[in-house]
């Protein structure tokens, strides 16, 4: 009696698992491997911290950090229905496959990452391996900052060099200044090529 109540019950995490896929990949555009492990890193996450309705009643209480660009963040997305614009997807440049699940109600954060060691052997089926042998899994703790939670800008500010407005928090007070990020930095992803204009003209 047990063994057929785990295999119900296998049998429907397996049913939702393939569910879920299929919506990523029909979002993302094409199967890939790391289609499979954001859905499965999804949904560890979210049951790990008890949210069983990510896109319905329990939405404002998820936020998921992404520790990379690629597939598995789409299917993260697609998943948890956390995004950048709602504030609730936060973008954490650090090139690992790993996400961190963290519910704001009841404080409970958990990582979950893609264990070292499989690179270099072909592409494994991720579909198929036990979630003890694929991921790790830690219970984390989450300083969340008011200007970073979801909703309207907690402050805004004026660039003392540049004049554009710097939201919730991202400037930089030096000497005296209060400063966005670039001209803190001196730097920027991107170079103006002649003056600037109020619109491009084609």
């Amino acid at each position: 009696m047990r063994e057929r109540i785990r295999e119900a019950a296998l049998g429907e995490r397996d049913h939702k698992f393939h569910a879920l896929l299929k919506e990523s990949v029909r979002i993302h555009g094409q199967l890939c491997p790391g289609q499979v492990l954001g859905v499965r890193m999804s949904l560890i996450g979210l049951d790990a911290i008890g949210i069983t309705d990510a896109k319905g009643k329990d939405r404002k209480k998820l936020i998921v950090y992404v520790e990379m660009d690629r597939c598995a963040t789409d299917a993260v997305q697609s998943v948890t229905g956390c995004t950048i614009g709602h504030r609730t997807l936060k973008f954490m440049d650090y090139g690992k496959m790993a996400a961190t699940f963290f519910n704001l109600e009841s404080g409970k954060a958990v990582r979950v990452a893609r264990k070292p060691g499989m690179e270099g052997h072909g592409i494994p089926d991720f579909a198929a391996i036990p979630d003890e042998e694929l991921f790790s899994i830690s219970e984390v703790e989450i300083s969340l900052l008011p200007e970073d939670l979801p909703g309207k800008p907690v402050r805004a500010c004026r660039c003392t060099r540049c004049g554009a407005t710097v939201l919730d928090g991202r400037e930089v007070e030096a000497a005296g200044e209060t400063l966005c990020k670039p001209c803190f930095e001196r730097k920027d992803y991107y170079r103006i090529l002649g003056q600037p204009t109020q619109a491009f003209q084609s």
